[in-house]
């Protein structure tokens, strides 16, 4: 069976069975759930030997999860309303349409696979939150000094925020990075929802979704390879003439928060966020960004995502939450999740096994 990757409009078909959903095979649905047992496992085995339990302060997960179903209903309601739209008459779908292709195309099957996807993806989310916050605990060794050495080596002596900082200057472009920067807390759900709502075969939705939870994964073990703060916290005075921005913010947030965590790890909701090889933004942009290729998304989604990948990149070291090598990770991380969620999934990349996508 070929199957049709494409991401069109809500409209179109979602599986190649005439007139209705179909489930898209065991692979693909038990894919998430055991990327996020066994990332679960290692949280507990992590915090269990730094002698905390394991934990969602401010219940920041959960928060997630709901912003992320909020985008999936969103899109849902979309999705019913221009199917039945395209084969109503009148200028309004007809309620007998509505309730037909929410029969044909919303299933009790796919919601179960969709929220079981979402689960999933924030439990493997809520572990990589735990094992973060643990590093400190259990790898009290840095290596900011050997990285930020190996940034000056490959620009000739000078600080690679600091090149930045002269090309781009300290005004527009500081805020206009924050707000790229800050767009990933979004980019995320939106592209969760996207995956399971409107790419044009689940299979490919549910590829997309474990991959990027595998992100979480692998850059939970990264902060333990080479455990780092970042320039911005490794040396504050080369950033602060940038201005006041709401990523200046979030990383005073980090940075008390830390203190507060090292101070007493065992108290109710400390946790720390801190950890600069590799980078996450960077990973999971470049996952999506690959994604919109292997996959064949539309021009636009495809112009879109990689920009927003080639600013995040220059946000990490404008603003120093990263060094070069840590985006480097970053991109390595990004192949190796795709990778591992094919390899899960067992969804057919081939662009001559998919036929054209399907139209209103």
């Amino acid at each position: 069976m070929t199957i049709d990757v494409h991401a069109e409009t809500p409209s179109t078909s979602i599986s190649q069975k005439a007139g209705g959903f179909a489930l898209p095979g065991w692979r693909p649905l038990l894919a998430g759930p055991l990327v996020a047992a066994t990332s679960l496992g290692a949280a507990l085995i992590a915090t269990g030997d730094a002698g905390i339990p394991l934990r969602d302060p401010d219940n920041v997960t959960g928060n997630r999860l709901v912003m992320a179903l909020s985008f999936i209903l969103s899109l849902f309601v979309i999705d019913v309303v221009v199917r039945a739209w395209s084969r109503s008459e009148g200028r309004l779908p007809t309620r007998a349409a509505l309730l037909a292709v929410r029969r044909e195309h919303w299933t009790l099957q796919r919601w179960l696979a969709v929220a079981g996807a979402i689960v999933a993806f924030y439990v493997t989310y809520l572990a990589y939150r735990n094992l973060k916050s643990v590093v400190p605990l259990l790898r009290e060794e840095n290596f900011d000094g050997r990285l930020a050495d190996l940034d000056r080596s490959l620009f000739a002596g000078s600080d690679p925020a600091g090149v930045l900082h002269s090309l781009l200057g300290s005004g527009v472009s500081a805020y206009a990075l924050s707000g790229v920067y800050e767009l990933f807390f979004v980019f995320i759900p939106v592209a969760l929802a996207f995956a399971l709502v409107v790419l044009a075969d689940l299979r490919a939705g549910l590829f997309l979704t474990t991959a990027l939870a595998i992100n979480w994964a692998l850059a939970a073990v990264s902060y333990f390879m080479l455990p780092s703060l970042g320039p911005i916290y490794a040396t504050p005075a080369d950033f602060v003439h940038l201005p006041v921005t709401g990523v200046s913010g979030l990383q005073d947030a980090l940075l008390d928060q830390r203190t507060e965590f090292l101070r007493d790890p065992t108290a109710s909701g400390a946790a720390q966020s801190i950890g600069a090889f590799a980078s996450l933004h960077v990973s999971i942009f470049f996952t999506a960004a690959l994604a919109t290729l292997l996959l064949e998304l539309g021009r636009f989604v495809k112009i879109g995502v990689w920009v927003l990948f080639a600013l995040t990149v220059v946000a990490t070291i404008y603003f120093g939450w990263h060094y070069v090598l840590d985006d480097v990770a970053g991109l390595v991380i990004a192949v190796a999740a795709l990778a591992l969620a094919w390899a899960l999934t067992g969804l057919d990349l081939r662009p001559a096994r998919r036929p054209l996508p399907a139209r209103v």
